[in-house]
């Protein structure tokens, strides 16, 4: 696979190491939360996993949103971390996840507003200076507006703008969000900053009532977040692309072939664009 990643959880880490070539991932990621200052047995688990994959790692605790200063501590390990195993890109997500000293068990919206624009922004580039690299913020799912002054979109994008980053469009995310919130997926994608893309995201989701379904990447992707993705690619630079998958294991074959099903679609859809430049 030329394009197409894998996220690297415990629970599949000796499987996806056991691949054979043709199976395996063009890359890995992984949550270096998880595995910072790790020894002993994971430690040499992942030590292994950078020796035969190129890594990239995806945030949880950055809490950029946050009213909180910005914890500098867990910044300072993030750089070591990503220096230390050559990792070229460090996502990250566009929400807050601590507030008063408190570490909260889900990723929070921010209000769509022109202070959160101007606080995130500055943030982000006090860490993006530190970390001598961009951070690849990703668009989040959420199940209620906040205070909104603007659409989702131009939030999204005044950031990029102002900051300098980078992002990551998580495909599944903008089809929850429109399913949810009653708007046009291609329409919202389209008013992006696509030029700005680093890194795409593709998962599952689960539909739990007729008006709603949660992001739980707890499930196959379904056909019409495929199809969101395929319309998606051609207007973008080619970039990677990774699968995410943290819990409710299939076997590692139906893990492959939905590998191999994007892997198809970014050949089809990037040598089509490339062709056409």
């Amino acid at each position: 696979m030329d394009n197409v990643g894998l996220g690297f959880r415990r629970d599949l880490s000796d499987e996806i190491l056991a691949l054979n070539y043709n199976e395996s991932p063009a890359f890995i990621e992984i949550a270096p939360e998880n595995w910072i200052d790790l020894g002993g047995y994971w430690g040499k688990i992942l030590k292994s996993a950078a020796e035969r994959f190129p890594i990239t790692s995806h945030g949880l605790s950055l809490s950029i949103g946050s009213p909180d200063p910005l914890d500098w501590d867990y910044i300072k390990k993030i750089k070591h971390f990503l220096n230390e195993n050559n990792i070229s890109i460090y996502s990250e997500h566009l929400s807050y996840s601590q507030s008063k000293n408190a570490h909260l068990y889900d990723l929070l919206p921010i209000p769509f507003r022109e202070d959160a624009v101007k606080h995130i922004s500055q943030r982000l580039r006090e860490v993006q200076d530190f970390l001598e690299m961009p951070i690849a913020l990703e668009n989040v799912s959420y199940y209620t507006p906040v205070a909104a002054e603007m659409d989702e979109a131009t939030f999204i994008s005044s950031i990029v703008q102002e900051s300098g980053c980078k992002l990551l469009l998580d495909v599944n995310n903008v089809f929850v969000n429109s399913f949810n919130h009653n708007y046009d997926p291609q329409e919202f994608i389209s008013k992006l900053p696509l030029s700005e893309v680093q890194y795409i995201h593709m998962a599952g989701h689960e539909k739990v009532e007729e008006d709603l379904i949660i992001d739980t990447h707890g499930q196959p992707i379904i056909s019409d977040v495929f199809e969101l993705f395929e319309w998606t690619l051609p207007q973008l630079n080619k970039v990677p692309v990774l699968l995410e998958r943290d819990f409710n294991f299939p076997e590692m074959a139906e893990i492959v072939q939905e590998l191999n099903t994007l892997e198809a679609i970014t050949q089809k859809s990037w040598t089509k664009t490339m062709k056409h430049a």
